[in-house]
């Protein structure tokens, strides 16, 4: 009797074994970059084609890496021992956590409060523009529940993410003040967690696909939105990850806009977005993932966009019928992501908006609308500490566009896609050195280029020439250094050359970064 009631015991507690999902900012570069450098060395095996992660999965990596660290060289050492301070600081590290403003915890909860805040400038032979922010957040869990909430007000002297911009900057709804703007973020959820999977609200930025100089699938560049996020992974070769999320069209809708008391109340269309990315493991190290999404509207949530394993684009032929051509706008991607050659990643992503079987090799009838990158980066090899990366990037035209306004590719205007959208390529080249825990110094060769924009050129869909002229194109050399003081501060400074030049009457780039100029970038931060 004892021994079945010990027994019962173990299996109950051991079901209680769990992890509470609060997610942890793409922007937060450092972490991924140590995850990614121990996916090289086959220590850890990670989806890193999907972000981010949760705060419980970079835990479970770095203690399993901690069960390992006997392969680590003494720098490596160094940076889990500082992740742990933070990611495992109820437990491993408990006698040097890393500083917080407030956290607790015992068995059954824990919660973390910090303050925002941070400086961006840019200095160049046009102007000196900043980027400050201030605000808090917070994140915890109530035993299987976690939870995060994140908020800040940014300000600029001059806007740095408007949505024709081709930046990497992070994209906002500006109120807008001569040059420059302000404009607060909110992000954050409830997650709840098993064994196997977690599902969750949220609103924040989510990255997926391959790649270090922005990745083409989701780009995570537009202003944060609520979604429904679902992760399961019964089973060690295979992984489902699915959102519905409620996008921003900031398209009228006339019929239900109206005025109240000589005020316009201007309501837009209701917008969503459906996708999945199901992740196949063939053997360790190597990630095949494949998954479609689909932009809906003028419709109702539809029940058949939440179920997470479907094909949407045939759910659209069936809810549209033979009446309505156009329907909704479905996307199909691909992304194949190896580690399986010891220090080095292989990576390549395949985003299709449209593919013409019957006409793809005809130059006047194609409508081949994809966006493919591929790159590589070395770690740890042939010198040690050093990672070099270089990668390609090439988008058709009219690749993440659509002719209905309303289920464009995009939320707040910006596109969810690669940051350069379409009709644009990329060639990105860089080398880091991780000189001890820490501090990383680096240098990269950049040049973009985008041809002319169809959408406002011509009514033509089919056979479009890719790159017909460069209307945009920038070159930039960078060398700089970085110091991360703790998981979510860094100080950093950069310095270089930066060429651009826009032969279009469209305006990508804010007007004091055009011309060939010496930049300075430099800032400090504590939290993201």
């Amino acid at each position: 009797m004892k021994r079945l009631i010990v027994l019962v015991a173990i299996v109950i507690s051991s079901s209680l074994i769990y992890s509470q999902e609060t997610y942890h900012h793409i922007s937060n570069t450092g972490i991924y970059e140590f995850i990614d450098e121990l996916c090289t060395l086959g220590i850890v095996d990670a989806n890193t084609s999907v972000k981010p992660y949760s705060r419980a999965l970079i835990k479970a990596l770095l203690v399993q890496t901690n069960d390992n660290k006997d392969k680590l060289n003494s720098r490596q050492k160094k940076e889990l021992a500082f992740y742990l301070a933070d990611f495992d600081k109820d437990n491993y590290a408990s006698k040097r956590k890393r500083f917080d403003i407030l956290h607790r915890y015992d068995s059954v909860y824990s919660i973390t409060i910090n303050p925002l805040l941070g400086v961006n400038t840019i200095k160049n032979d046009s102007a000196f523009a900043y980027n400050r922010w201030v605000g808090a957040e917070v994140y915890g869990n109530i035993e299987r529940f976690g939870f995060y909430a994140s908020l800040r007000d940014y300000a600029q002297n001059y806007r740095l993410a408007m949505p024709a911009y081709l930046t990497h900057e992070q994209g906002g709804n500006y109120k807008f003040n001569g040059n420059g703007g302000e404009y607060s973020e909110m992000r954050g959820g409830v997650t709840y967690s098993w064994r196997w999977g977690s599902i969750g609200v949220v609103k924040d930025h989510i990255q997926w696909g391959s790649g270090y100089n922005g990745v083409n699938i989701l780009g995570g560049r537009t202003p944060s939105f609520a979604m429904i996020k679902l992760n399961v992974k019964p089973a060690w070769w295979i992984e489902l990850n699915y959102i519905h999320g409620w996008l921003v069209s900031q398209v009228i809708d006339s019929a239900r806009t109206y005025v109240s008391l000589e005020e316009t109340r201007n309501v837009y269309h209701n917008k969503y977005i459906a996708a999945n990315l199901i992740t196949l493991k063939p053997f360790r190290g190597l990630n095949l993932s494949v998954g479609n999404s689909i932009i809906y509207s003028d419709i109702e949530v539809q029940p058949a966009y939440l179920i997470p394993f479907f094909f949407y684009k045939s759910v659209d032929h069936h809810l549209n019928g033979m009446s309505n051509r156009v329907g909704q706008n479905s996307q199909m991607f691909f992304d194949v992501s190896s580690f399986n050659i010891n220090h080095l990643h292989l990576y390549a992503t395949l985003f299709l908006d449209e593919l013409s079987m019957k006409n793809m090799f005809d130059p006047d009838k194609h409508s081949n609308f994809y966006s493919l990158k591929a790159g590589l980066r070395l770690w740890d090899f042939p010198l040690s500490n050093v990672a070099i990366t270089a990668e390609y990037t090439r988008t058709n035209p009219l690749a993440y566009k659509h002719i209905i306004e309303t289920t464009t590719y995009e939320s707040n205007t910006f596109n969810l896609g690669h940051y350069l959208t379409d009709n644009a390529d990329e060639i990105h080249f860089a080398i880091s050195y991780h000189a001890t825990r820490g501090l990383q110094l680096y240098g990269s060769f950049t040049k973009s280029r985008k041809g002319p924009d169809y959408t406002k050129t011509t009514t033509q869909r089919l056979g479009l020439p890719f790159m017909e002229q460069v209307d945009w194109e920038q070159t930039t050399w960078q060398v700089g250094a970085r110091y991360q003081i703790i998981n979510d501060g860094y100080l950093f400074v950069s310095g270089g050359i930066n060429d651009i030049v826009n032969h279009s009457t469209y305006s990508y780039t804010p007007e004091f970064m055009l011309g060939k100029q010496l930049q300075i970038e430099s800032g400090i931060c504590w939290g993201f």
